[in-house]
């Protein structure tokens, strides 16, 4: 196992390490392209935060849209689809209690990986520091160790967020076209136009 640097082991039970044990989530299906962002309402929604912490996240570094920032009044912040799962990721260790200082160690760490690698990922945190664990037995090993106590398949939370953002609207970042989600309300409302 290893840790993503303070709060983060180099070696053994505390770090930061990838579960190579899950089956990531097919590429095809997720909203990962390059091509898509999502605006901050959005990613709100689909992490499941506010959009003070969105903003104070973004302002301090934590989170930052790798699309396109802020750049004044006016301007609005476009999220890529990793950026939200790392938004919800954060969400879930400081629900935990994990520091501010550990988890901006954990996103460094996360921003490191591919986007396959970051799927098959599981982290663990004893709510002091997080680890990554590659294999179930790194898990185990944490467990026994009586450290971890929380953990997060990042691959899960990777599936919640492409089911959240499906419902949503995104914005095709070449054209910023507005990508419409699959909303079964506006579905209801197109038959009832047709009908009326």
């Amino acid at each position: 196992m290893r840790s993503t640097g303070d709060g983060m082991a180099a070696d053994g039970p505390a770090s930061v390490t990838s579960s190579r044990g899950q089956t990531p989530p097919e590429e095809t299906a997720a909203p990962s392209s390059d091509l898509v962002g999502y605006r901050g309402p959005t990613a709100c929604s689909a992490a499941g935060i506010t959009y003070r912490q969105l903003d104070y996240w973004a302002r301090t570094g934590l989170v930052e849209p790798s699309i396109r920032p802020a750049y004044g009044s006016g301007t609005q912040r476009l999220y890529s689809f990793r950026d939200v799962v790392v938004l919800k990721i954060v969400k879930r260790l400081l629900d935990t209690g994990v520091s501010l200082q550990n988890i901006r160690t954990a996103v460094q760490h996360l921003r490191s990986h591919g986007m396959t690698d970051l799927a098959q990922m599981t982290l663990m945190s004893d709510g002091a520091t997080v680890y990554e664990c590659s294999s179930p037995d790194e898990v185990v090993d944490l467990l026994q160790g009586g450290q971890g106590v929380f953990g997060i398949a990042v691959g899960v939370v990777w599936k919640d967020v492409e089911g959240a953002l499906s419902q949503l609207h995104g914005e095709h970042v070449d054209t910023g076209e507005t990508i419409v989600g699959d909303h079964p309300e506006d579905e209801l409302a197109r038959r009832r136009n047709r009908a009326g």
